[in-house]
């Protein structure tokens, strides 16, 4: 569970301080590290405008009993003030910190992503969370979830069986790691001026907040 604690860091995009600047100091080649594109590509499906001036980057695994708060609650408010009017766009990205059953759920997504429904999925597994580590992840869940949502689940199996997006989890993983990521939920808010990190299930105020002060950039 990650601890609900916030940690806002104002960067200047391709410009590290903090923990960023022991890996990637502004002097390095790979100061640019950081772009939009390089925190928004090999994640989910965009959820919402993908010309938004405002992206809220999630790190996320679920099992995780504070995603699920988000995903119940602040989320909904999200969507509706901001992702829906085209303000805010969306990208998930795994940091499945509970075991094998988190990666299990996050390669199931991008099963689902293969035929076209991702967010569908995505929310269907939060919808029927079932606490960390219970063991509420199985093939038989992940079947169910993928009928409710009507798959195809020959398909569907197949691609599990194939464990076709493995790796791909995997390097989510290590990415978030690589930029400082150590627990879940957390979020990067950016814009191509600033990223805000905000660390943990934070009130919806927070939220508001960090996008007020993106707008006014």
């Amino acid at each position: 569970m990650a601890a609900l604690r916030l940690l806002i860091i104002p960067i200047t995009i391709g410009i590290f301080s903090g923990m960023f600047l022991a890996l990637y100091p502004e002097s390095n080649s790979e100061s640019s590290f950081l772009t939009t594109t390089k925190l928004t590509d090999g994640g989910s499906p965009i959820l919402g405008k993908t010309n938004a001036e405002i992206t809220i980057l999630e790190w996320g695994d679920y099992q995780c009993t504070f995603c699920y708060k988000f995903h119940q609650n602040t989320l909904d408010t999200i969507q509706q003030e901001f992702i829906k009017t085209g303000k805010v766009k969306m990208v998930f990205k795994d940091f499945p910190l509970n075991g094998p059953d988190s990666f299990l759920a996050a390669e199931a997504a991008y099963c689902a992503h293969d035929q076209g429904k991702y967010w569908q999925y995505h929310d269907e597994l939060y919808q029927n969370w079932g606490g960390e580590r219970t063991g509420w992840i199985t093939r038989e869940s992940l079947d169910k979830f993928a009928n409710t949502i009507n798959l195809n689940l020959e398909e569907f199996n197949k691609c599990l069986d194939e464990q076709k997006y493995q790796d791909k989890v995997i390097s989510l993983h290590e990415f978030g790691k690589e930029v400082g990521i150590d627990a879940t939920p957390s979020f990067l808010v950016f814009n191509d001026q600033k990223i805000i990190k905000i660390r943990g299930n934070q009130p919806l105020e927070v939220f508001l907040k960090t996008i007020e002060e993106l707008e006014s950039d």
